[in-house]
């Protein structure tokens, strides 16, 4: 394991002080992650961040789950608005000493949300065609993107989910120091709103209760979409039922 002893990973689980600006709630999450080599990674990222390494490796997400209960603090949830899929293909970097996510890109299945997300948290959003099917221990996500990309991205990806992480906390918590941790346990997010210039963004939620899984499948192009260059098979598969999350405005820095 290494990973800088410099940063606090544990500081971005606190609460911040402020007001929520929406709630969602995650859940059927599957984590799918590769290696790759952080300079390979360097050119895809603004000079202002910073690539967050764990055992000499950047790492690149492409992270699938079932959003709900999608609301602004002043307004409830609504049926046929507040609910849909999503993907993001992610990976993790530093920006003042904060350890935090880089989106390359997100997909959700459905069209004013992605609209809205584009305009209000400056986010790389795709309007896409997406299904889950889960079945017990199986779960297979698919996804087409159609909007507004000229060149159309894809997912196809089916795993087993299997037993609680070992050795945590409670019912499956990841333990600090650990790869799970690096990958999961993350309440930042960075963005570029203008060239040399990046706002934060934060969530609130329970830490994940995680369970190990095995890819089944995994054909996909919204990696090489991103530019980023994977021709090795996932390294690492993680599974969440899921939690509940407060989301916190974004503040440019």
């Amino acid at each position: 394991m290494s990973v800088s002893p410099d940063i606090d990973r544990l500081a971005p689980r606190i609460r911040p002080v402020g007001s929520v600006a929406g709630y969602q709630t995650w859940s059927d999450l599957l984590f799918v992650h590769w290696r790759v080599p952080a300079a390979e990674l360097r050119p895809l990222l603004p000079a202002e961040v910073e690539i967050d390494e764990y055992d000499g490796s950047a790492w690149v997400g492409l992270v699938l789950f079932h959003m709900s209960g999608v609301r602004p603090w002043w307004f409830p949830a609504l049926p046929g608005v507040s609910e849909f899929h999503e993907t993001n293909v992610r990976t993790y970097v530093t920006h003042r000493g904060e350890p935090g996510v880089w989106f390359f890109s997100l997909e959700a299945a459905n069209s004013l949300a992605v609209r809205v997300a584009r305009w209000r948290w400056r986010l790389r959003y795709f309007f896409a065609e997406m299904s889950l099917t889960r079945r017990d221990s199986q779960i297979e996500y698919r996804s087409r993107r159609l909007w507004p990309e000229p060149l159309p991205g894809h997912t196809d990806v089916s795993a087993t989910i299997g037993e609680w992480l070992p050795g945590g906390g409670p019912q499956g918590e990841a333990r600090p120091g650990t790869l799970e941790f690096f990958l999961a346990e993350r309440y930042l997010l960075f963005t570029e709103v203008a060239p040399g210039r990046i706002a934060r963004g934060q969530v609130h939620h329970r830490p994940y209760p995680l369970q190990s899984a095995a890819l089944q499948r995994c054909e996909q192009s919204l990696l090489a979409r991103a530019g980023i260059p994977v021709t090795t098979p996932p390294a690492h598969v993680l599974f969440s039922p899921g939690v509940s999350v407060d989301i916190f405005p974004l503040r440019e820095q």
